[in-house]
This record gives C-alpha cells, sequence and structure tokens, in this order.
C-alpha cells in the first residue's frame, strides 16, 4: 500500500474481504462487516469459505440485515428444528431448511450479476482439488461450500463430489489478490490461541453478563434434547457403520421392540454414545485442520488486516448465539481498524486477539501461481482448469 492510499480517509478506501469457514463462530462476520460499513469503507470484493461464503453471499446480495434479524431471533429449539437428520451414509444431516429460508432470501441470484465480486470456495472429493464459484447460481454455491464432509450431505455436480471448501482451504485469500482493493481485511474465526478463550472473556463486561444470563437461563430450562439427539446419533452409527449394519434391525438406528430389558436398553444407548462421540471427533478433528490450513494461508499470503476468532469461544453447531458472536465480532473489527488507521482504542479492545502483517509491504504484483491448481467454476460447469476459457454461463 503506498503512501496515498495510507493517507486516504475511510470513506475513500474499498477493501477485499476475505471470509473463513468455522460454523456458527462464522456469526462474527456479520460484526465485522457492520463496521466496516460504519466508518464507510466499501467492500469490492469477497473471498468465502463455508460460513464465511453463506455471509458473504447473503451481502454482496443485499439481505445482509434480513438474515441478521432472522438468526439473533433463533433459539436453541429453533436451531434443532433446522437440523433435518438423514439416513444417508453421506452425511448426518441435511441442509434443506436452512436453505430454504436462503432462497426466500437470495432467491436465484447469480454470482456475476452481483455488485460484489464474490469468490465461495468448496472441495471436490473427485478431484481433490479447490473449486472456485465465481458466476453461476449464489445459492448452489453456498450449499457446496458448507457441505461439512460427514456431516452435512455433499452436493453432487456432474462427476464431482463437492463438500466444504475448508477441507484445502478455510480462509481463502488468493482469490482476493488480483482484486482492485485499497486493502485486503481476512476474518479467521478457527484460529489457534494460547490458551482456551471463552466468548464472555473477549466481550465488554455489560455483554458478557447479557450472554451468561441467557445461557445460564437456558440450562435452567432443563432442555432435553434427548430425541433429537437420539436422531442423530443413529445417523451417525449409519455414517460409520454403513446403510447395511445400521439397517440390520430393520427399525431406522431405534431400539428393536424386543429391547424392552433394562440390560438390552442400556447397552443399546451405550453403542449410541460411542458413535455420537466419533462423530464429535471427526468435528473435533475437522476444526483443528482448518485452524492449522489457515494459518498457512496467512503465512504465504499476509493480508493487511487480520482479524482472528479463537475457535474456543463457542462450538462450530451453537447457532443460538448469534448475537453475542456478531457482537464479538463488531468489537473485534473496531480494534483491528483503529489500530490499521493509526488510532488509540481506549476501551477493552486489548483484549482483542488481532494479528497483523510484519515486513515490508512491495507493490510489486504477488506471485498467483497456486490459482491455476484451483477449479474457477459456475454453478453448472465448476470444475473447468483455471486459465482455459469458460463456457458461457
Amino acid at each position: 500500500m503506498n503512501q496515498q492510499q495510507q493517507g486516504a480517509s475511510p470513506r475513500d478506501k474499498t477493501v477485499a474481504l476475505v471470509l473463513g469457514s468455522g460454523g456458527a463462530r462464522g456469526y462474527a462476520h456479520i460484526g465485522v462487516i457492520e463496521e466496516l460499513e460504519a466508518r464507510g469503507y466499501r467492500v469490492v470484493a469477497i473471498s468465502g469459505c463455508s460460513m464465511g461464503a453463506l455471509v458473504g453471499g447473503v451481502y454482496a446480495a443485499g439481505q445482509l440485515a434480513a438474515y441478521r434479524d432472522w438468526v439473533c431471533q433463533l433459539d436453541y429449539f429453533d436451531v434443532l428444528r433446522l437440523v433435518d437428520v438423514t439416513w444417508s451414509p453421506m452425511g448426518a444431516m441435511r441442509a434443506n431448511k436452512v436453505m430454504s429460508k436462503l432462497e426466500s432470501l437470495i432467491d436465484d441470484t447469480r454470482i456475476e450479476d452481483l455488485d460484489i465480486a464474490v469468490t465461495t470456495v468448496a472441495t471436490d472429493l473427485t478431484r481433490q482439488r479447490e473449486v472456485w464459484f465465481q458466476s453461476g447460481s449464489l445459492l448452489e454455491a453456498i450449499r457446496a461450500s458448507i457441505a461439512v464432509p460427514g456431516v452435512i450431505t455433499p452436493v453432487h455436480c456432474g462427476d464431482q463430489v463437492l463438500v466444504d471448501g475448508g477441507l484445502l482451504n478455510p480462509l481463502p485469500i488468493i482469490p482476493t489478490v488480483s482484486a482492485r482493493a485499497d486493502f485486503v481485511m481476512a476474518v479467521n474465526v478457527t484460529a489457534h490461541s494460547p490458551r482456551p478463550v471463552s466468548l464472555e472473556e473477549l466481550l465488554p463486561p455489560d455483554e458478557a453478563a447479557e450472554e451468561k444470563a441467557r445461557e445460564e437461563a437456558r440450562d435452567a430450562g432443563g432442555v432435553d434434547f434427548a430425541s433429537w439427539i437420539d436422531g442423530v446419533r443413529g445417523a451417525a452409527r449409519r455414517l460409520f457403520d454403513g446403510l447395511s449394519n445400521g439397517n440390520a434391525n430393520g427399525n431406522g438406528g431405534a431400539l428393536p421392540p424386543a429391547a424392552n430389558k433394562k440390560g438390552q436398553v442400556d447397552e443399546a444407548l451405550e453403542r449410541d454414545r460411542r458413535e455420537w462421540g466419533r462423530l464429535d471427533m471427526v468435528l473435533a478433528s475437522f476444526d483443528i485442520t482448518q485452524a492449522a490450513l489457515a494459518k498457512y494461508k496467512v503465512a504465504g499470503y499476509p493480508p493487511d488486516v487480520l482479524i482472528e476468532v479463537p475457535k474456543t469461544v463457542c462450538g462450530a453447531y451453537e447457532f443460538h448465539r448469534a448475537e453475542a458472536l456478531i457482537s464479538l465480532g463488531r468489537h473485534l473489527a473496531v480494534d483491528a481498524l483503529d489500530r490499521f488507521e493509526g488510532l488509540t482504542h481506549p476501551g477493552w479492545g486489548d483484549q482483542a486477539i488481532v494479528v497483523e502483517p510484519t515486513g515490508e509491504e512491495t507493490d510489486e504484483e504477488p506471485d498467483v501461481g497456486p490459482v491455476e491448481e484451483a477449479d474457477q467454476g459456475t454453478g453448472e460447469e465448476a470444475g473447468e482448469e483455471s486459465g482455459e476459457e469458460k463456457a458461457p454461463s
């Protein structure tokens, strides 16, 4: 960045935004975008993966306010009702209910028609490569990017099996390096931290107290998720044992009718807990891998501003905590942008986990060679080799 750009006021500046994967922690992206808009920055490019693709796509379509209102109204039971368990061996859950809501917001919007350049990233299991969606159906691109392997069923597109882009690139910085923006801001919501950090620790005291009260109220309500968990556990068992074993009792994963003795019931419940524990392990492993991969992406292409949300602030599927996570994103953005603009922030921002790249800046064009190893595709023709002429959408 040159001196002229450094001296420009925020309202004269454009930003390329990189929004990483991380499940519910991706709600923090909303807060970051809100702070950028409040300061007059103009987002000209977005690259997103998984939850980052969802938030970025909805924002580019002009529906972020409506999406924010919806997620902030979700309580724990609403989130559970959105989870549609499936018996497919390729995933424990579908995303039909969530996608129906998104369809009501963005309809049949196409990526190339958006005012903001958008790239969503998925992973092709067949070819073991990234797939970039830069044109075609925005809804289909988001659905492919959020398909967490083994949890949400994949998207089949021709001979491609598309899953969460976080499998290979949880923080897709590379698509933004050619953007005509004054600076690049990346938001990593799967960051490692020296010690486990809670959401309440990073919020201002008054907001932390409110969030703690909400959590305590829910716990005191004696919420019982047994029936829902039983269904997910049954799906998890099929995921690991296969449909043939899962259907051995012909009862959809439930206890056999004859299992009315205490010993049989206990044995079946213990088996369910064991299978659910395996799924938990898959999710935790995926989270850890994404955090490590994000570090490499940042090292290879350091953004001008990096905001990091520790992966310990909440579970990847705590989607009922939207309000607090959005607030966290905005507070971290305040701290990061104050530092970037050379301002001093007298508040609580010294607790924020923000990493700013070190080293000399250069006006030289970055090496974009790795782009050629990713696929740039449309919603229908995803998978074309980078550098080849694209077929008309």
